[in-house]
């Protein structure tokens, strides 16, 4: 069968390797349709935590696909059946996996296509418990894009900000995957939506896409537009991904009392923070990594409704390369997938 092999530092090779075996007790094997490519795919081909890997890897952190055979035991899933998948192998019997918060497993055995092998083989198999079925209407592709691109916003915006109707957000680098995402969601409960971009044409797409105002970093300093905006008040939440570059803009944006989540560091991973304003505006800073498989879920039935994700490009596994490109140029406006 067909996977994209991961060799060392940046080299990724569309290779020829065995298929698996029958899948045991409480697996299901799925043929991958469809992979969704992110910026965990890009650090991992960068050289990130090579020396805790076994080369070559299989790539690919998110995916959607069917099933092809069941193992003994499983009732709730069948052949035929199109699904998406947890992307960390956890254990299911640690107190975090049993309260339905696999991102908190105290046994995980890794991230799919970062620390081991991922999605990006036209087979494989996986617990039945980490497999989640796909609603009627969600396309391969769509559904390719639920685990993170969709998964991480649902639990970064409603688990950890709690954001609420009518209330405000600012949604950094909303041209990227995950931006795009947090803008559908918060605007879907009425929020007044900010947002950054790298240029004016994804600005433009984002006020399309329902962004009530929008500032392009490359030109204005985002914080001054938006305190400008807000009257100096801030905005209730702010979606934060970008890291060391945005970091403190950000926490001068936020209102009294305000909620920053952060699941991301692109621009740096260090950064420095005013306890003095941290504790007299009496901010709270959530770190937020992955999501729950009921995130996954909430996400699917969002795009059953009518939400679906925007997505940038399609490109077909042979041209993998070009996708990649395109994701590390920050050419995009929405997720990258690459198709079996």
């Amino acid at each position: 069968m067909r996977s994209l092999q991961l060799h060392g530092d940046r080299d990724l090779r569309l290779e020829e390797i065995e298929p698996p075996p029958p899948p045991a007790a409480g697996e299901v094997q799925i043929r991958i349709r469809a992979i969704g490519l992110n910026y965990l795919d890009i650090w991992g081909f960068r050289g990130m935590a090579f020396a805790k890997r076994k080369m070559p890897q299989a790539a690919g952190v998110e995916a959607a696909g069917e099933i092809v055979c069941v193992g003994e035991g499983v009732t709730n899933l069948k052949v035929g059946d199109t699904v998406t998948a947890y992307g960390a192998e956890t254990c299911g019997h640690c107190k975090a996996c049993l309260n339905g918060r696999d991102n908190l497993c105290e046994n995980v055995a890794g991230i799919m296509g970062f620390h081991i092998d991922g999605f990006a083989r036209e087979f494989l198999n996986k617990s039945a418990r980490l497999v989640i079925k796909v609603p009627d209407g969600v396309s391969f592709e769509e559904a390719a894009c639920a685990p993170i691109g969709f998964g991480t916003v649902q639990h970064m915006l409603f688990d950890n900000a709690k954001l609420e109707p009518g209330e405000s957000v600012l949604v950094h680098a909303g041209g990227s995957g995950i931006g795009t995402a947090a803008i559908l969601m918060a605007k879907a409960i009425g929020c007044t939506v900010y947002t950054t971009v790298g240029d004016d044409e994804k600005g433009r797409k984002a006020k399309e896409l329902g962004a009530d105002f929008v500032v392009n970093y490359k030109t204005e300093r985002f914080e001054g537009e938006v305190r400008q905006l807000t009257k100096r008040k801030g905005v209730d939440v702010i979606f934060e991904h970008v890291g060391a570059d945005t970091w403190n803009g950000s926490l001068l944006c936020l209102k009294r009392g305000g909620r920053l989540v952060t699941c991301g560091a692109t621009s740096g991973a260090s950064a420095t923070i005013n306890l003095m304003q941290l504790f007299q505006q009496q901010y709270r800073i959530t770190g937020s990594f992955g999501c729950r498989i009921e995130n996954i879920r909430q996400s699917l039935d969002k795009m059953a409704s009518g939400m679906k994700p925007v997505i940038d490009s399609v490109f077909p596994l042979e041209d993998f390369e070009k996708g990649l490109a395109r994701l590390e140029g920050r050419q995009v406006f929405g997720k990258v997938v690459v198709t079996f």
